[in-house]
């Protein structure tokens, strides 16, 4: 299975210069790509492949005055993004198919020197390589200091360097991890779990537990309010406004920082203690556009169900995803009569068959665990799911090296 590992760079000020040069250069190739395939659209031709585009687009372009400045930096970069390109325009086509799975993916649109995110990436072939000192050094670029928060478990096939919205740097190294080291990692068990998800409570466990929602966005609203009645007064175009914009993206990084953290830490101990984790498959899109949907998206439902699903395929548990229309709080989870629709303010409700009196989120918990016992013993789990893409929130987690070898290359001070 393929994971990202994120760390936090530091670079000095000829190195940022040197990152914001080599962003500059892959979005113009970029865009150069996109334009050369919406000419050819234009025009009847079919569309250049990518070997074309690259010898024109890059070999060629750097003897060209107006592009000298594109061997300034490493070529791989260049490369990467005429492939992102090239991957933009394959996932255009399959939506258009119907082959691609999610929303419906538009054409790839240009790249603005005004976007607040950036990224590029550094492939085998850039020979970028980590430090004895524990330094990333990239070509063209420099050893730049990385905030190591933990041991890479393996050597990383690519790095991208991302630059975010509040002026932050990153390197996010693709990882191989090792079947073997995760399964000594987390040992199987024989618990199974169901979890509902809420609002009031962020998870409430089959078994009674409650975790409280940290309501990270609600509890920074007065701090972000403040910072955007400061952007609002600031001229447009002035050092005062971008200065300002910066506090604001700060001011939301730190709550979406907090809450991956919180998302990690809580996807980690559940699949840790549990062989079968059983959750509703709740229709997030929709609730976003009810009225309680600034707490949908501050609860980020979706994002820790996804935790869940990966680290599950990771090591060796079964995640079950019971249908969101069970009726789980209407169901009694001692004798299972349906006791029919209630309000949501009624929190606590006794059952008319055996007397039962049930806490509606812990029933509703259990009734969780029982539809996805049926599943289990339907499917025969648990089983080892396939192989899923990299994650980009795996960031700094912590592993172990599967050989001396990797552990060598990337020892850090």
């Amino acid at each position: 299975m393929q994971l990202r590992y994120s760390f936090r760079l530091y670079p000095e000020p000829g190195q940022a210069r040197a990152l914001t040069r080599a962003f500059g250069c892959a979005r113009v190739v970029y865009n150069d790509a996109v334009r050369a395939r919406r000419d050819a659209h234009a025009n009847g031709r079919p569309y250049p492949s990518l070997g074309l585009l690259s010898r024109a687009l890059v070999t060629e372009a750097k003897h060209r005055p107006e592009r000298a400045w594109l061997g300034e930096v490493s070529a791989v970069v260049l490369q990467q993004s005429l492939r992102d390109a090239e991957a933009a325009y394959r996932n255009f086509f399959a939506s258009r198919k119907g082959t691609r799975k999610g929303p419906r993916v538009e054409a790839p649109r240009m790249k603005s020197r005004k976007d607040k995110r950036a990224a590029i990436r550094f492939t085998a072939n850039a020979r970028w390589s980590i430090t004895d000192g524990g330094r990333l050094n990239l070509p063209k670029v420099g050893a730049v200091k990385v905030a190591w928060s933990g041991r890479l478990p393996a050597i990383p096939s690519s790095v991208t360097v991302i630059n975010d919205s509040a002026g932050r740097y990153f390197a996010s190294f693709v990882i191989d991890t090792d079947p073997a080291a995760d399964a000594e990692l987390m040992p199987a068990t024989g618990q199974v779990i169901g979890i509902d998800l809420g609002l009031t409570h962020f998870a409430v466990l089959s078994g009674g537990t409650k975790i409280d929602s940290p309501r990270f966005l609600r509890r920074a609203e007065k701090k972000l309010k403040k910072a955007q009645r400061q952007l609002s007064r600031k001229q447009k175009g002035s050092k005062n406004r971008a200065k300002a914009r910066l506090k604001v993206a700060h001011a939301h990084a730190q709550v979406a920082d907090a809450r991956r953290e919180f998302h990690h830490q809580l996807s980690t101990r559940l699949i840790r203690e549990n062989q079968v984790v059983a959750v509703e498959d709740l229709a997030v899109n929709a609730l976003t556009s009810t009225r309680p949907a600034k707490s949908v998206h501050d609860a980020g439902w979706g994002t820790f169900v996804n935790m869940l699903a990966y680290k599950a395929a990771r090591y060796g548990r079964a995640l079950i995803r019971v249908d969101r229309y069970e009726p789980t709080s209407q169901v009694c989870s001692t004798c299972g009569v349906k006791g029919g629709p209630k309000p949501l303010d009624v929190r606590e409700w006794t059952c008319a068959a055996c007397g039962t009196v049930h806490d509606r989120d812990v029933n509703a918990a259990q009734h969780v665990k029982m539809a996805a016992g049926l599943a289990v013993s339907a499917c025969g789990a648990p089983v080892r799911p396939g192989v899923i893409p990299a994650q980009r929130e795996e960031t700094g987690s912590h592993g172990i090296p599967t050989s001396d070898r990797a552990a060598k290359r990337h020892s850090h001070r």
